[in-house]
């Protein structure tokens, strides 16, 4: 299955990278770095670029 790029997807992710709103590849990506995507951060948090658990479970309970 081909992992295609969503024109519906509003990807809040500010780094530059090739894997915007293609949803699949850029969650297959972080898991192997076993990070999280942006899309599971508010938008003040993902702008740190700390996508591990930790900073996913601060940025929940802020």
């Amino acid at each position: 299955m081909a992992c295609e790029h969503n024109p519906n997807i509003d990807c809040n992710c500010t780094y530059a990278c090739g894997k915007h709103a293609k949803c699949c590849e850029c969650v297959a990506y972080h898991r192997r770095m076993g990070e999280f995507p942006a899309c599971f951060f508010s938008a003040a948090a993902e702008k740190a670029y700390d996508r591990s658990f930790a900073a996913l479970v601060r940025d929940r309970k802020g």
